[in-house]
């Protein structure tokens, strides 16, 4: 018998999506009536915009006054074949751009609009109108990856588990074969050095040297199959979050082509904890491997709230009326401070930073929350 209480549809908006914008200093939400912009830390409401129609996906170009918005939720603003770019300041749509197929992920930057879509990735220039660069094919991207940085755009590849690597300057092309199983999520560092990659099956991330695409670790979340929600990388390029569905934010020594270069370089031995770091216990043979991955040096437990069942397959968070609210994202604020925001009837967010105890070891601790749509 289910004895769960009915919830009230007008109890102010839902929130269909939320995201981070580049540097994490603020982020969009999506809701079913419009859209909102907020301060990321403290997590104060900078725009609001109510077009009594709802707003699947709100993308912000860093902190300007432009963002990518497609229409979703249960009366959508625009067909979900079509990408808005708004301009908050004129308060008015300056771009257009339609599609074949629903619009899944969008990615901007001050030159370039980068669309995702089911089957394809489109790259247009940020103009008026815009013109369009190149378009790649892709394996089924239901989750819409992009990663899109200063030189470099990365995407899922045409076989599941590989990555398409693109150099904006050249439109060199390089292939990483990832994983054996679709992608589950994507990033990129902030100076573009490093790409971390997760699979579907949710136990391993596996971190990849852009410049010569070498895998240069592995690092295990855990044993048994998981939904990675987001991955996130901080400023220094030298730490990485992880959410999943398990509710727990993982925290990651995250090495560095640079670092590792000087070390080999070195006619020293590594240093004692380089090496313990890095899995000193693969050294022992017919030892399993899982005893040699490197693991999360600190975890939390962060709220996903009531409107996600880990045991239901996936639905992409698109703000559709059958789709499932973005959960777990992730976005650091400075080395020492992790924000979590996760959409839905109670969105929330909050926030987590990293202490040194006092036997010496760090720790993740949440320091606050509350639910951004109001109510707590």
């Amino acid at each position: 018998m289910n004895t769960r209480q009915v919830i009230d549809d007008s109890a102010g908006p839902v929130s269909l999506s939320a995201s981070f914008n580049n540097d994490s200093s603020c982020f969009s939400v999506g809701l079913d009536t419009g859209f909102c912009v907020f301060n990321a830390d403290p997590c104060e409401l900078k725009v609001s915009r109510d077009f009594n129609a709802g707003i699947g996906l709100a993308e912000m170009l860093g902190q300007s006054n432009y963002l990518a918005i497609v229409g979703g939720g249960k009366q959508p603003k625009f067909p979900q074949n079509k990408l808005v770019i708004w301009d908050d300041v004129k308060q008015k749509a300056v771009i257009s751009l339609e599609f074949r197929t629903s619009v899944l992920r969008v990615r901007l930057s001050k030159s370039r609009i980068v669309v995702a879509l089911l089957n394809s990735i489109h790259v247009f220039a940020f103009s008026t109108p815009p013109q369009k660069l190149s378009v790649f094919e892709t394996a089924d991207n239901p989750l819409g990856l992009i990663c899109l940085g200063k030189k470099l755009l990365a995407f899922p590849g045409r076989s599941p588990g590989q990555v398409q690597q693109v150099e904006l300057e050249t439109g060199n092309v390089s292939i990483i074969p990832a994983h054996t199983s679709p992608l589950r999520a994507m990033e990129l560092s902030p100076d573009g050095e490093v790409l971390c990659t997760a699979s579907e099956a949710g136990t391993l991330i596996r971190v990849f040297s852009t410049s010569n695409c070498a895998k240069i670790a592995e690092l295990r979340r855990g044993v048994d199959h998981a939904m990675i929600f987001s991955l996130a990388i901080s400023p220094s390029n030298t730490l990485l979050a992880v959410t999943s569905d398990k509710s727990t934010l993982h925290i990651f020594d995250l090495p560095h082509p640079r670092a590792l270069s000087r070390r080999s370089q070195s006619p020293s031995s590594p240093s004692e904890e380089a090496v313990n770091k890095w899995g000193i216990l693969g050294k022992i043979p017919l030892l399993p491997r899982v005893f040699s991955d490197v693991y999360s040096f600190a975890s939390a437990h962060f709220e996903i709230g009531d409107d996600f069942s880990s045991g239901a397959p996936y639905i992409p968070p698109l703000g559709t009326s059958f789709g499932r609210p973005s959960k777990g994202v992730l976005g650091w604020t400075n080395d020492h401070t992790i924000l979590v925001i996760s959409a839905g009837r109670e969105g929330r967010w909050e926030k987590f930073v990293l202490r040194e105890g006092e036997d010496g070891r760090r720790y993740c601790v949440r320091e606050g929350w509350k639910r951004y749509l109001g109510g707590g």
